[in-house]
């Protein structure tokens, strides 16, 4: 019998280029080599020709004084401020375009998308032709056609359109008198006296409205106010529990407002009035006082939320055509109407197809928003990636971080809304 002995090593691997995980291995280096070559490239060149025309890299220049005015913002700024004040700013706007924009789109798109498969044909023919005329229009011509077509062919502001406030204020003040709440009568009575002249003016400069002025008060009906939303919401979710487990309904609506606007009420009564108005008033060519809505705002609000909701409609229809006809079938044998199993049957099912292609619709809205320096709003780009790159010449800060801020919305917007989906996706057994 022959003694056969390991001899302890093992056998040794030879490397061939027609190995597979030596060639893989090697193209994916050198890939990184070459990555890393061209990153260093880039940021040598850069700083090359920023030391040529002698500007410093970084962002120092973020605290330098900006020195142009703003027409819209949501914080205090003046000329004098920062390019971090500046940024904030044109954040706000774009974010509040964004968040607007959003909202509008969704309501006139669910709308249209239900209209779309109603039975009368005249309401489906014009929810037909609004979807068709929409989408197939470039949402630039569109911001464009309401800025100029529409909003810059109202009156100027000596001609504006005037509307006052004081008849329906009388009016609540003498209603609330009539059934006993004095207080409250000779408080909206005052603010009737201040809204005396005309408080609204619509014109080419844009909606100019009262502004509210706060008393120190008014935080603790702010805070009475949150308490109470908080409450109305666990209402509402233990009238839902008990709908489900009884079937017995619940005045969830009217339990709401109750619970709302009541303790805020009275909370208002005993503390006076926490809330005073400015009116504002036409001087030379221009208002002073109020708020004023610019009519950049509004145009690329409108157009973006119409154009936006053109898609959303189509999705709407297709997740409602993904819900069975039995649904349906099963709910009216039940005795139920055609709006609450559209609402409490159809929708909630529906909703699993058209969350995903929605969130693109709101990313895609987001980024729209940055067409609006088309018409001078004044949003991130226009202010930042605009006026301050202009004036600093830090082009590679401010590209940077003006990418980064729309990844940041991008990325939280589809968190937000995966995390919704899985909520409203079907659980399988």
């Amino acid at each position: 019998m022959t003694d056969a002995r390991w001899s302890g090593s093992a056998p040794v691997r030879r490397w061939s280029w027609t190995d597979p995980a030596l060639r893989s291995a090697v193209i994916q280096i050198t890939l990184a080599i070459a990555l890393i070559w061209m990153a260093w490239s880039f940021f040598a060149n850069a700083q090359e020709n920023l030391a040529r025309q002698g500007i410093a890299s970084g962002f120092g220049f973020m605290e330098n004084s900006a020195g142009f005015g703003i027409t819209q913002t949501l914080i205090p700024y003046s000329e004098s401020m920062s390019y971090g004040r500046v940024f904030l700013v044109g954040l706000l706007n774009t974010l509040l375009v964004a968040f607007l924009g959003i909202i509008l789109a969704t309501i006139i798109g669910f709308l249209m998308g239900v209209a779309r498969l109603s039975n009368n044909v005249v309401i489906r023919a014009l929810a037909s032709a609004y979807v068709e005329v929409t989408r197939n229009l470039p949402p630039l011509f569109q911001i464009l056609f309401w800025y100029l077509a529409v909003l810059s062919t109202m009156p100027n502001p000596r001609q504006s359109w005037a509307f006052g406030i004081k008849p329906f204020l009388d009016s609540l003040a003498s209603g609330a008198s009539a059934i006993g709440l004095t207080p409250l009568g000779a408080w909206l009575k005052g603010m009737a006296d201040a809204a005396a002249a005309p408080g609204v003016f619509v014109s080419n400069r844009g909606l100019v409205v009262p502004r509210p002025i706060f008393e120190p008060d008014a935080n603790i009906i702010f805070g009475i106010l949150v308490a109470s939303v908080i409450v109305a919401f666990f209402v509402a979710r233990w009238a839902r529990k008990r709908r489900e487990a009884t079937g017995q309904q619940f005045p969830t609506f009217w339990a709401g407002l109750a619970i709302i606007v009541l303790p805020a009420l009275a909370a208002g009564l005993v503390l006076g009035a926490p809330v005073t108005i400015e009116n504002p008033e036409l001087r030379g060519f221009n208002f002073v006082g109020g708020i004023r809505v610019i009519p950049e705002f509004v145009s690329l609000l409108v157009a973006l939320s119409i154009y936006t909701a053109g898609f959303i409609a189509e999705i709407v229809r297709a997740g409602i055509l993904a819900v069975s006809k039995g649904q349906t079938e099963a709910a009216h044998s039940l005795g139920l109407r055609s709006g609450p199993t559209l609402r409490l049957i159809i929708i909630p099912q529906a909703m699993r197809v058209i969350v995903p292609p929605l969130t693109s619709q709101y990313l895609n809205l987001t980024k729209n928003s940055t067409l609006g320096v088309a018409v001078g709003y004044p949003d991130l780009v226009a202010v930042f990636a605009g006026t301050t790159l202009n004036q600093t010449g830090q082009a590679i800060e401010i590209i940077a971080l003006t990418m980064a801020v729309y990844l940041t919305i991008s990325i939280v917007t589809s968190t937000l809304m995966g995390w919704y989906n899985k909520r409203v996706a079907l659980v399988e057994r």
